[in-house]
């Protein structure tokens, strides 16, 4: 938890974000199919990846 993979020509590794719904977190990961505007969110279960599932969300920059 607090940790989120990012694309790095959108949000360099290394930054602080604030996640609505999520809370504070860094970017320190890419992914594959982490392109553009999309963030993969580290999770500490199963069971809150299902509850927290696929959505939109506002992100800050800190």
């Amino acid at each position: 938890r607090g940790l989120v993979s990012v694309d790095p020509d959108v949000i360099p590794l290394g930054t602080e974000l604030y996640i609505e719904g999520y809370g504070y977190a860094v970017a320190d990961d890419t992914g594959g199919a982490i392109r553009g505007h999309k963030i993969d969110l580290a999770v500490d279960s199963y069971d809150e990846t299902i509850q927290f599932g696929r959505r939109d969300v506002t992100v800050y920059v800190l």
